[in-house]
């Protein structure tokens, strides 16, 4: 496994209120890899960071073998060397089919004169007919995005993510509002996704957390309390303090 990301001493504030605070972390690949934490940890500001979103005060985020500083680049051109987010509602083109949504998503030219001349070939079918059955949506290709259940519409987004073929998928909490059955889903297209790159997922839910069977991360007050198996952090005095006795 090869380093993808590096996270170097990050620190920002908002308002006087240090959101984050001299973070840092590794995440490589291919990897699976869980960020959990409370209520305020920072978690959220770390994904708009390594998206662009938000600008730290200091420290760097560092991608791929060459080390390019991610704070010197735009959201859409960090989108394009690579790193897909998913927030935790899904954000699904609903009046269109799945198969809509997922032809929209390919990685394509997005300039506008290739939009207009924009003709689907035999091997996007292909890819889209392979990302569907990846995600459990085979037999809804032809079904309205809208039509779709809570779970079945976070596994399209994923696949309209993946569509994209991230390096790095930012996933945040994919198990929220999912039946039993769906949430063991999620956790087996989790871990196929992280086969071939890095997904990094951002959940409360300790018992699908355990199921990912992944390296977790624990954040708080900005920082990494502790990391290592699910095991290991949950017998940390210090999580069991500030987040698992809670």
């Amino acid at each position: 496994m090869s380093s993808l990301l590096h996270v170097n001493d990050v620190s920002v504030s908002f308002d006087g209120f240090k959101a984050i605070n001299g973070l840092s972390f590794v995440v490589g690949t291919p990897e699976l890899r869980a960020i959990i934490g409370p209520n305020g940890a920072g978690k959220t500001t770390m994904m708009d960071i390594i998206t662009g979103k938000t600008r730290p005060d200091s420290g760097d985020v560092l991608w791929g073998e060459g080390g390019v500083s991610l704070l010197k680049m735009s959201e859409s051109q960090i989108a394009q060397i690579g790193i897909g987010r998913k927030f935790q509602r899904p954000t699904v083109f609903g009046a269109q089919t799945v198969r809509d949504n997922l032809r929209l998503a390919l990685k394509k030219d997005r300039s506008p004169l290739a939009v207009l001349r924009f003709t689907g070939t035999d091997e996007d079918e292909d890819r889209i007919i392979e990302i569907s059955r990846e995600i459990g949506l085979a037999e809804a290709l032809d079904r309205s995005a809208g039509a779709l259940s809570h779970g079945q519409k976070q596994w399209l987004e994923i696949g309209m993510l993946l569509a994209q073929d991230p390096q790095l998928l930012l996933v945040d909490e994919p198990a929220a509002g999912m039946t039993p059955q769906e949430r063991e889903h999620t956790t087996e297209l989790l871990n196929l996704a992280a086969e071939s790159r890095a997904v990094v997922v951002v959940e409360h839910d300790m018992e699908f957390i355990r199921r990912l069977e992944c390296r977790v991360t624990v954040l708080h007050e900005g920082a990494v309390l502790s990391e290592g198996t699910i095991d290991h952090v949950t017998r940390n005095q210090e999580v069991i303090d500030v987040y698992l006795g809670r």
